[in-house]
């Protein structure tokens, strides 16, 4: 088990070319769910894979911080220092300070404000591929699911739709950097990733100016405005926010979206349940998030000497949290490996547990209700058309491409 776990967990050529491994992943859970791996030139880590252990330690900020290291990766640069300071490698007291600021934007009661507009931007995005009578054929990564949370993040941000596209691009190239169909040609993926960091912090910074003269009702204003023990936001902590906005607010859900129509097509009775049934689109986006578990990993540090799962574990050694193999675990999930749109109870931890569930959980699920309700609604029948292509990251678990074909329903 070792030399596979040494070659395959953190691979990102894995992800690229079969998706998750989740039998190792079970393989583990079973016989070493708490499992030293040694890499040779790379640092080691503790590969944990069990629900009960990562939700234990993500309740510990106290006592596993994120600040010493975000992500791990075979990338040489990508994994070290994250080159960032934002709410997802800060620690508290400072994350909750900076969480604060805009915590009440992504509440359930402030987005029923803008339900209306990310309604609207679902229909406008279907209707650019929505052929009735005949037959339909499009890459859904391109037409759709990349679209939808790129645009509502934008909107709440008040980035002028003339320059979605630039920040769906950088984003891109920050989270896919270490994909060659990314990575900017003649460049390396650290320098890639740092490009479009600087690019996106010189625009966020010149968006910022604007608003502290001429504040407006939106994301970009109140961070412009917003001051912490009477101060202002350093700068490279204000435009490490923006990128986190941008970057979480777009990817997660990006992927979540194409991963859960890839498995309503292998499924398609559970695509059925659903038509029959429009009350089951709730739990439908709570299973595709765990049956998709947009994020990898992320990783923890000890800052003392503990013990998990009988292992005991030094102060500074890495803790890798597998999110995809907790949310197919068999001591949490009955029948774990089938995609099962009625599943009650559904405790994934698609987006995290503890200090750092994730900010805009609320939004990628008003944005999934929406866009499934849509396609539910609308599509007769949808097949693929083609491979799927997987993002080469052993962070994200994307989707770059999925062609389909479809047939719209007469009375959508």
């Amino acid at each position: 088990m070792t030399a596979i776990v040494e070659q395959d967990l953190l691979n990102p050529d894995l992800y690229a070319a079969h998706g998750y491994p989740h039998d190792v992943w079970a393989r583990l859970r079973r016989e070493d769910p708490v499992h030293f791996v040694e890499r040779p030139g790379h640092e080691s880590y503790w590969a944990i894979t069990r629900h009960e252990d990562i939700v234990a330690i993500s309740r510990r900020p106290d006592r596993f911080e994120n600040g010493p290291r975000l992500v791990m990766s075979l990338e040489q640069g990508i994994g070290d220092e994250f080159p960032v300071r934002m709410l997802l490698n800060m620690d508290p007291p400072e994350h909750h300070a900076f969480r604060s600021l805009v915590s009440k934007r992504f509440t359930p009661r402030a987005l029923r404000q803008i339900a209306g507009q990310v309604d609207g931007i679902a229909s406008d995005i279907l209707d650019r591929i929505d052929i009735r009578g005949s037959l339909g054929e499009t890459d859904f990564v391109e037409s759709v699911s990349a679209l939808l949370p790129i645009w509502v993040i934008a909107e709440m941000l008040g980035v002028p739709r003339s320059d979605w596209e630039r920040l769906f691009h950088w984003t891109n190239r920050t989270i896919g950097a270490g994909d060659p169909e990314y990575r900017e040609e003649g460049k390396t993926p650290v320098e890639t990733m740092q490009s479009a960091r600087i690019s996106l912090f010189h625009y966020f910074n010149d968006l910022t100016e604007e608003r502290r003269k001429e504040p407006r009702d939106d994301l970009v204003s109140i961070l412009a405005n917003s001051r912490i023990d009477g101060q202002p936001l350093p700068v490279f902590e204000l435009m490490s926010y923006y990128l986190l906005l941008v970057v979480a607010g777009n990817e997660t859900t990006r992927n979540a979206t194409s991963g859960g129509l890839l498995a309503l097509i292998e499924t398609p009775d559970q695509l059925d349940l659903v038509r029959r049934d429009p009350g089951l689109v709730k739990p439908l986006v709570e299973e595709v998030l765990r049956w998709t578990s947009p994020v990898i990993h992320f990783c923890r540090t000890p800052n003392e000497d503990v013990e998990i799962g009988g292992k005991k574990i030094r102060a500074g050694e890495r803790l890798v949290l597998f999110y995809p193999s907790a949310n197919r675990d068999e001591a949490v999930f009955d029948e774990p490996d089938r995609f099962r749109v009625e599943r009650r109870p559904n405790r994934h931890i698609a987006f995290g547990i503890g200090e750092h569930f994730c900010l805009g959980a609320h939004v990628a699920r008003l944005e999934l209700e929406v866009i499934f309700r849509h396609l539910v609604e609308r599509l007769e029948w949808v097949e693929l058309a083609g491979p799927v292509e997987r993002l080469r990251s052993s962070v994200v678990g994307g989707i770059k491409h999925m062609p389909i074909r479809f047939g719209v329903r007469a009375a959508a």
